[in-house]
């Protein structure tokens, strides 16, 4: 990377704060960036990267701050991007706010840390919470923490302190599948997809090393479909992984496109009786397996805004109008697969014609099935190694649940509006 100093400036260019790492650059020369950037605006360009002789400077801007990285190499401009970002996230840490002021009242903990972000042009320690391990806003507890490194700044593993101890040694593993399915008004499958994710909650001692095992690529290459791996240092099906300090983090979160058919089949038709009342009947059909069952299942549909005198009729669950929302939403707590469900729901409307049923938003469904997943992925193994040779309980739960996105198609049957609801589950 090597920058040879970075500077804070204000919205004048006035110098707030600086640190010069290498010796190689007349400090001076920052008298010439705000110059640049101001031709540069007046000729309408906004260049990320300005120059001046052999000098280049590399400056973002952040509320009423600009922080610049000048070099007299040729570095590697993303690097030096993401060290200025790290800057700024690092500051916001510490003093919640960053701007001008809190630059001048914190001035000695900045040159503290910009002592320790970068050594001789390169980034160091750019963790703000090994950091705030022994660089606080205290000036006092300064003199005492420079005597003392902390552990983790020498670490391998930066996110993760040793000597961590718990009575019960457990890893709780969540296999998080959401559903995206479009659908058009024949019932065919347009578009749909897979968001996946994998989240642990650990309580294990000590540094452990957790090895995920999935199951087979081949199983995928069978079905024809396609997932993403999770954990992928030393494998296609796995992986290791240090966890860090907090109990819970997810590995990693994927999307992929492939077909799958809607969960929860929604259809739903409005008829209007002279203008003066509509009824409106909804169907819910679960296709998935009948040993599954979905969980909170919620059918929200939309009525119009000068609905009035509701009434309800369900085979199963409960319906309520929400008049602030203009829905009405039908509750299911238990729907198993394979079942079929009914809501017929009668309003009482003005006696002036109103469309305003079209272009409404559509029904859409929310739902959760526990010990399920659409892929097909499934965890085959979680080992734990540490070197004091413990052993922990690995936990599996799967979940599939809705995606967020719906869309409705219609289509007429019968001189009547029949309203196909088609959505992203």
């Amino acid at each position: 990377m090597s920058a040879s100093a970075v500077f804070v400036l204000d919205l004048k260019g006035k110098v707030l704060i600086c640190r010069n790492y290498k010796g190689d650059v007349d400090m001076a020369e920052i008298d010439h960036f705000m110059p640049l950037l101001m031709q540069h605006e007046e000729e309408g360009l906004l260049c990320p990267v300005l120059s001046h002789g052999t000098v280049h400077f590399m400056w973002i801007k952040y509320s009423n701050l600009y922080l610049v990285a000048i070099t007299n190499k040729n570095s590697n401009a993303s690097l030096v991007y993401s060290f200025l970002y790290k800057l700024v996230e690092v500051f916001t840490e510490y003093f919640k706010e960053l701007e001008e002021e809190s630059i001048q009242d914190n001035f000695v903990v900045v040159y503290e840390l910009l002592d320790e972000l970068m050594d001789f042009g390169f980034p160091q320690t750019t963790d703000s919470k090994i950091l705030q391990e022994y660089i606080t806003q205290e000036g006092a507890k300064l003199e005492v923490a420079k005597s003392k490194v902390p552990t983790t700044v020498t670490n391998a593993v930066s996110w993760r302190s040793e000597g961590i101890k718990y009575k019960k040694n457990e890893v709780f593993i969540d296999v998080i599948e959401s559903i995206n399915v479009l659908v058009n008004a024949n019932g065919s499958v347009m578009s749909s997809d897979i968001v996946g994710s994998i989240k642990l909650k650990t309580m294990l001692s000590g540094m452990p090393e957790l090895r995920l095992g999935l199951n087979d690529r081949v199983l995928f290459a069978l079905t024809g479909r396609k997932f993403a791996v999770f954990a992928t240092k030393d494998g296609d099906d796995g992986g290791c992984e240090v966890p860090p300090v907090c109990p819970s983090f997810a590995l990693r979160q994927r999307g992929v496109r492939t077909h799958v058919k809607p969960l929860i089949w929604i259809e739903s038709i409005i008829e209007k009786f002279s203008h003066s009342r509509v009824e409106i009947m909804v169907k819910a059909k679960g296709q998935f397996k009948k040993q599954s069952v979905a969980n909170n299942v919620e059918v929200r549909v939309p009525v119009p805004s000068d609905a009035d005198s509701p009434k309800f009729k369900t085979s199963t669950g409960n319906a309520k109008y929400v008049p602030e929302k203009n829905l009405v939403v039908w509750t299911i707590k238990s729907f198993p697969g394979g079942k079929e469900f009914l809501m017929r729901a009668h309003f009482g409307l003005p006696s002036v014609e109103n469309d305003e049923l079209e272009g409404k938003p559509p029904i859409t469904v929310k739902f959760e099935i526990p010990y399920f997943t659409v892929s097909g992925i499934q965890v085959r193994y979680m080992k734990i190694i540490e070197k004091s040779g413990y052993q922990a309980l690995p936990w599996v739960r799967y979940i599939t649940q809705s995606g967020g996105k719906f869309r409705l198609v219609s289509r007429c049957r019968r001189g009547v509006t029949s309203r196909y609801i088609c959505y992203l589950v």
